[in-house]
């Protein structure tokens, strides 16, 4: 056997366990009918078997397939009725956009007092965006790559964990008018929304712009479906798998170590996570009194968690699918772009 079959075997025996388990989970906690249960069962049986030890591992590639299934199903929502009325929402996606970057920097200002860290790494870690992209930037500043990253799991765990059981358990389920335009799979047009999808993820890759396994395909997608292209909707078990691959990539990066590395930096991590949820909430609050937008469409617009997440959420609780779409990509556009300026300001804050 040569060096490189007994990797392929190794990484297989690590794997295959990985997705056996992420199965039964998501098959018992739908079973049980908790909220997202494709991707909060796997989430929780995987990172709780990693930190007891096991050697788990994601399936190569397969957070990118996941979102890549988020992104197709979200862009069948696109239709010209609901882009018209998405434009009558733009003051309030610009807001929700804007005031995650300030509960960020507030977030960071705690980080920064509480949890011993230098200023790059108290803001990149508190910024409600991609855990990549903070990462990235933070390493231009100094930071603690290692840390940020812990956070950013930290924060995406709480949020996917907390906001679907208060959502579910608040009785909203069910409360979205819009609809996707195909409704059903047809397998003489499942090719176009195939490919329509990938053409989208070539188009990100070739302009380097980040998350495009999910934007590409959703930007595809959804352009085709403005076209009037006739396209097939995703089987269930495509967007269940697709929750199922994304709840075990985000498992696998916890392990026994995670808690151990920096024990005071991960408490203050997770007590920054649970005040954006709160301020992100009260952050809907405020705009739902500006507008006739639904309360738990708004809170989900507006939570700091990741964007395939959240709006995987939105669609499973069918609450307002584009808009919180919209929402969490320009989030994501502000937070990636207005970081660089944003963490000059401050910095001078924190050294005054």
């Amino acid at each position: 056997m040569t060096a490189y079959s007994k990797l392929r075997a190794t990484s297989w025996r690590h794997v295959l366990p990985t997705l056996v388990l992420a199965a039964a989970a998501g098959w018992l906690a739908a079973a049980l009918n908790l909220p997202l249960p494709w991707m909060i069962g796997p989430l929780f049986a995987v990172a709780g078997a990693r930190m007891a030890g096991f050697g788990l591992r994601p399936l190569p590639g397969g957070r990118q397939s996941g979102q890549w299934a988020i992104g197709a199903a979200l862009g069948l929502y696109f239709s010209p009725e609901v882009v018209a009325q998405l434009a009558l929402h733009a003051p309030l996606v610009l807001a929700a956009a804007a005031g995650s970057l300030v509960l960020g920097g507030l977030c960071a200002l705690i980080m920064r007092r509480l949890g011993g860290v230098d200023a790059p790494t108290a803001f990149f870690a508190a910024l409600p965006g991609g855990a990549s992209e903070m990462a990235n930037l933070a390493d231009r500043h100094g930071g603690a790559v290692d840390r940020i990253a812990a956070a950013h799991a930290i924060r995406v765990m709480m949020v996917v964990s907390v906001l679907p059981f208060a959502l579910t358990f608040a009785g909203v389920h069910g409360s979205d008018l819009y609809v996707p335009l195909a409704r059903e799979v047809d397998a003489r047009t499942f090719p176009l929304l195939v490919g329509a999808s990938l053409l989208g993820v070539t188009a990100f890759k070739l302009l380097r712009i980040a998350n495009a396994w999910v934007l590409g395909p959703l930007l595809g997608v959804a352009l085709a479906t403005l076209a009037g292209v006739p396209l097939s909707a995703l089987p269930a078990w495509v967007v269940n798998g697709g929750q199922l691959l994304i709840g075990c990539a985000l498992g696998c990066r916890f392990s026994p170590e995670f808690f151990r590395a920096a024990p005071r930096f991960m408490a203050v991590a997770a007590l920054t996570a649970a005040l954006s949820l709160v301020l992100s909430f009260a952050l809907a609050v405020l705009l739902g009194q500006l507008s006739a937008v639904p309360l738990p469409t708004l809170s989900l617009a507006t939570a700091p968690g990741g964007v395939s997440e959240m709006c995987i959420t939105a669609k499973v609780l069918q609450l307002g699918v584009p808009l919180v779409t919209v929402c969490h990509v320009l989030r994501v556009v502000v937070l990636t772009v207005g970081a660089q300026w944003s963490f000059g300001l401050f910095r001078r804050v924190v050294a005054a």
